[in-house]
């Protein structure tokens, strides 16, 4: 898993959560990083699970904020 993907993934929610709290909108919060990765590279790595609840907690937050 590349670190600029991680980092660009975390500076995305902490973005978002500023854009919310400016709104007075409540976003539930973003995943947890998992914690159990082996780095063998795995087909199904945890980092995948990871990427896709970022995908859809992101698209949850973009829907709040829009209205």
């Amino acid at each position: 898993m590349p670190d600029t993907d991680r980092n660009a993934a975390l500076a995305m929610f902490a973005d978002l959560q500023r854009q919310a709290a400016a709104a007075g909108v409540t976003l539930r919060q973003p995943p947890s990083e998992p914690d159990s990765c082996c780095g063998r590279g795995c087909n199904g790595c945890v980092w995948e699970g990871w990427y896709a609840a970022v995908d859809y907690w992101r698209d949850e937050a973009l829907l709040k904020l829009a209205g």
